[in-house]
């Protein structure tokens, strides 16, 4: 790589990729304390994993300006796993889960995200919103602590983050919401709950280490669902995360390097006593808008955050729990999006069934994975229904012999629709051609139905030829052992 390259990559401009970076840093650190809790781990572990991964993915990854952090998405998937056995075995499924990312982007399969359709890419957006707003709710019930001063300063933060905007947009103002949620609850002393009753902060450099865990089959039973949910999820997000940065910077972006980039970085993460994390579509638009272009800006967003964390650690102890529900209040309402809620009526009805699916599935096992498979899989479907809906088999009788002509996409789901258009009963000894000039045979199955047909009609006396064969569908005949002729 040339040094004028190497120089595009990493910094454009190095003032305005510290800015940018350091702006993005300053979005972050609510939102990854907010999700640690979401998780059931110490703010602690949140930040080490952003300070990892934003140091590491800055060299391993495929997107440029792009910041990847401790994300909710991850943290809703890890949560379950860390309430039932603990933060050891999370720290082993990050490991798990990033290798399976490095296996991903080796095995160049990050082409398979463009298997997952909009629809799908919706839904999982609208049920990650709609998760992170369900996640507040305990914090809002008095019996973790919440009263009358904890919903006053959720109503004043809100007004703090959608009002300052209208006024100035120089400071982030989620950020301007937990300064001065933080200051007024100090200075009023009032009985809110605050970041450091949810766990402890860190005030050095994060140490490596070994998940404590047992390296046994038992083990990784218990944590190989999860890791590979915490995965997928961080993959899917991650490439939407970048599609985003590619359309706003007008520049590619490697996928496979995105995916194996982020694999390493969350291996590097939970050995250093970290969660996982994933790409982080709030920051990265907020590091992209300020100016960043370059790995600088994600590499000084990540080493920022532990220099603010390790100098600010009193204040940050005293930020009110209502002031982080209150940011991510904010996250999951911006996340959702609102335009697909008319587009249900608009869109095609299996469009909409697929983003519904998608929604209900996640909602119903608290699993994002789960819903995306779901709604892939439900895409494929429909896409295979509409296909073998074009078929058409068209019959030609000039009074001695038969020709059937076929067009169209003959496969597993439309097989059957090609044998049941072939009537034995109009043959009556006749000869029969069969013209397959204008379709394609993609599988064995659709094979199998064309030698099905054959045998038939030749059963009932007709000597059978099949003309305007491809060389694809001719060539998988052959392998499958039957004769063909091919144009």
């Amino acid at each position: 790589m040339s040094l004028s390259r190497l120089g595009a990559e990493w910094c454009p401009s190095v003032p305005r990729e510290l800015m940018a970076g350091a702006v993005a840093t300053f979005a972050l650190i609510p939102e990854v304390i907010a999700f640690s809790f979401v998780a059931g781990v110490d703010p602690a572990v949140g930040l080490f994993a952003s300070f990892v991964i934003g140091i590491v993915i800055a060299f391993t990854g495929g997107r440029p300006a792009m910041v990847s952090a401790a994300a909710g998405s991850v943290a809703l998937v890890a949560a379950p796993l860390v309430h039932a056995h603990g933060l050891p075995y999370l720290l082993a499924a990050g490991v798990l889960a990033g290798v399976v990312q490095i296996a991903f982007g080796l095995l160049r399969l990050g082409v398979l995200m463009r298997f997952v359709s909009s629809s799908v890419r919706t839904g999982f957006v609208n049920a990650l919103a709609v998760l992170i707003f369900s996640a507040q709710l305990p914090h809002l019930q008095a019996s973790h602590g919440a009263n009358a001063a904890t919903w006053a300063m959720l109503a004043l933060g809100l007004a703090i983050i959608y009002l300052l905007p209208r006024l100035t947009t120089a400071v982030p103002s989620p950020l301007v919401c937990i300064v001065v949620l933080t200051l007024l609850a100090h200075w009023m002393q009032l009985p809110l709950q605050t970041v450091a009753d949810l766990g402890a902060l860190p005030d050095s450099l994060p140490a490596f280490g070994l998940p404590g865990v047992p390296v046994t089959w038992e083990t990784l039973r218990l944590i190989a669902l999860p890791a590979c949910a915490i995965a997928m999820v961080g993959l899917l997000e991650s490439m939407m995360t970048a599609s985003v940065v590619d359309d706003l910077t007008d520049t590619p972006s490697s996928r496979n390097r995105e995916c194996s980039g982020l694999g390493i970085a969350n291996v590097a993460a939970s050995l250093f006593g970290g969660i996982a994390g994933c790409g982080m579509i709030g920051q990265t638009v907020s590091n992209v808008r300020y100016g960043g272009r370059g790995r600088l800006s994600t590499l000084f967003a990540g080493a920022f955050l532990l220099i603010l964390m390790v100098l600010l650690k009193p204040w940050v102890s005293m930020v009110p729990v209502a002031a982080l529900v209150a940011v991510m209040v904010m996250v999951s309402v911006s996340t959702f999006d609102w335009g697909s809620l008319r587009a249900v009526v608009r869109h095609p009805r299996t469009s909409s069934v697929v983003m519904l699916a998608t929604v209900a599935v996640t909602l119903a096992t608290d699993n994002l994975a789960a819903g995306v498979a779901v709604g892939v899989l439900l895409s494929g479907v429909f896409f295979s229904f509409k296909v073998s809906r074009l078929l058409r088999v068209q019959a030609e009788d000039d009074g001695e012999a038969l020709r059937y002509r076929v067009s169209g996409q003959v496969f597993f789901a439309s097989s059957e629709i090609f044998v049941d258009a072939f009537d034995v009963r109009d043959v009556a000894g006749r000869p029969v051609t069969i013209d397959v000039s204008q379709a394609h045979f993609w599988d064995i199955t659709a094979i199998a139905a064309l030698e099905k047909v054959s045998e038939r009609l030749s059963k009932h006396g007709s000597v059978v030829e099949i003309v305007g064969l491809n060389d694809a569908s001719a060539g998988l005949m052959l392998r499958r052992g039957g004769a063909a002729e091919a144009d």
